[in-house]
């Protein structure tokens, strides 16, 4: 038994479905490939950086004998 419309409501839904799947599949070539990646490579840059700068306090911390706070 069915009210009137609801034979359609899985085609509906389909299209739905479709359209989030474009959307999903263009966000994520905008994500990997396009602004986020370049901020991924900046980020990856200044953590080296940083990693190089903590590691040059560290050894001039042990070469003027002065503890960690």
């Amino acid at each position: 038994m069915h009210v009137s419309g609801e034979e359609n409501v899985g085609f509906f839904m389909f299209g739905w479905a479709a359209t989030f799947l474009v959307l999903a599949v263009i966000a994520a070539y905008l994500g990997f490939f396009g602004l986020a990646g370049l901020a991924a490579v900046f980020v990856k840059l200044l953590f080296v950086v940083f990693l190089i700068l903590l590691a040059g306090s560290g050894l001039l911390g042990l070469i003027r004998d002065e503890p960690p706070l």
